[in-house]
């Protein structure tokens, strides 16, 4: 029996599902909107709203322990910086889930997961050091 067992596996090992997972928050936080299969969004959810809520309650030990969930200081900076304050007053709820039909090579059900009241400029935009030497170069 699975009693009490929430989380879908997705074929993956749990190794494989925590960097997917990782990855996934880092590609949300920076782009604030990503299309994935509509299991993975599903279960992405929860993990962004409690780091979100994490960047609210702000302090070194709560930002430490982002940075171990997602890997990615850079994004870490702009959860605690940017999103954080943006949603100061929200009480949960930060990211919506839209279905977005079906993907052509096998069918798998997508969605396009994206924060609430998001930066629409922010989608596609790389912000980090790389962009900085890229620009300077053009």
């Amino acid at each position: 029996m699975r009693h009490g067992k929430v989380h879908r596996k997705l074929n993956r090992t749990a190794e494989h599902r925590k960097a997917m997972f990782a990855n996934m928050c880092a590609a949300l936080i920076k782009h604030e909107q990503i299309v994935t299969t509509l299991p993975k969004a599903k279960e992405l959810r929860p993990i962004v709203e409690k780091l979100v809520t994490l960047g609210k309650k702000g302090g070194l030990a709560l930002r430490r322990q982002a940075v171990s969930e997602m890997r990615d200081a850079d994004m870490v900076k702009k959860l605690f910086d940017v999103l954080a304050p943006r949603y100061k007053d929200r009480q949960g709820g930060y990211t919506r889930i839209i279905k977005a039909g079906f993907r052509y090579g096998d069918n798998a059900a997508m969605a396009v997961i994206e924060f609430v009241d998001r930066d629409v400029d922010a989608k596609g935009k790389d912000s980090g050091p790389v962009a900085e030497t890229e620009a300077e170069a053009a």
